[in-house]
């Protein structure tokens, strides 16, 4: 049995984003949810099968990542009345939102984890512009509101950016990373560009991976195999199980991961297992926001 140096039996975040970008192709068997209750209702079954985090932009009615924080509080009502998981909020999204518009989730005491991207990089044909000062601005905001930050990494820089912002005291040790492989324009989702990213990362921090564009589990499972603490899989990165084989459902690649962490000798966390690793305050879903503004 795969185990850590303290003698237990290592243990696995899994983390869903379930709703796949406006534009991203899904298999016509892929049902890509879209208003609140269907966000909570696949979320529900996503904890069932094994996630402890749900990762969420603000969307509205049709997909759209929009920066109205009425959409948001009522998925958050809506889940937190079906489950208990952790929910991370993006302050990614379109670079044309203003930078307070893409971390109005924020506002929401009932987020715990944050996304932070740690630089700018090719998107396609266009660039998604994380600017430092910006970064600055968003992990501030982070610190107001007692959320953690993940701070997700694209290229070998972003790890050094985020170093040297720890070292001014703009992110607070311990760092969690999410090594991010396979977006058009940015670095490729190859075995040699996650291991590279992977050797890079501080040995007092942890880490995490998501696979754009995902076909199949085989990076997935190399990044539990390099020590990944956290693992994705969602719509939002792909809908396919393996070549061919599409997924019916979040949960249904939530199930071939789980299946995958414990073919590994490991287990997946559940959710106060991972509040207490990643140091994250207790959701407070019981605390439903006004949803007219």
């Amino acid at each position: 049995m795969h185990r850590v140096s303290s003698g237990k039996t290592r243990e696995i975040v899994v983390a869903v984003a379930p709703v796949a970008h406006v534009g991203t192709f899904l298999p016509t068997e892929c049902r890509n949810p879209g208003s609140p209750q269907e966000i909570a209702a696949e979320t529900q079954r996503c904890v069932a099968a094994g996630a402890a985090v749900v990762h969420l932009h603000v969307r509205n009615e049709r997909g759209e990542i929009v920066s109205e924080l009425s959409w948001f509080r009522e998925t958050l009502d809506r889940i937190f009345d079906r489950c208990d998981v952790i929910v991370n909020a993006s302050t990614g999204g379109k670079s044309e939102l203003s930078r307070e518009e893409r971390c109005v989730a924020l506002e929401d005491p009932r987020v715990e984890l944050a996304s932070l991207n740690m630089g700018s990089t090719n998107f396609g044909d266009g660039v998604y512009i994380n600017t430092l000062e910006d970064i600055r601005y968003w992990a501030g905001r982070m610190q107001e509101a007692r959320v953690v930050p993940e701070l997700e990494v694209f290229s070998s820089a972003m790890i050094w950016s985020a170093a040297a912002l720890a070292e001014e005291g703009i992110l607070k040790n311990p760092l969690h990373y999410n090594i991010c492989l396979g977006f058009p324009g940015s670095t490729p989702a190859l075995a040699t560009e996650l291991v590279h990213l992977a050797a890079l990362i501080p040995a007092d921090a942890s880490w995490g991976f998501l696979h754009e564009g995902m076909t199949d589990l085989s990076l997935v499972a190399a990044a539990l195999g390099l020590g990944a603490a956290t693992l994705r899989v969602c719509y939002e990165d792909g809908g396919y199980l393996a070549p061919g084989k599409p997924a019916r459902s979040n949960a249904d690649l939530v199930e071939q991961l789980v299946r995958l962490i414990r073919a590994a000798g490991c287990e997946p966390a559940a959710v106060e297992q991972t509040r207490a690793n990643l140091n994250t305050k207790r959701n407070r879903g019981d605390q439903k926001e006004d949803n007219s503004g």
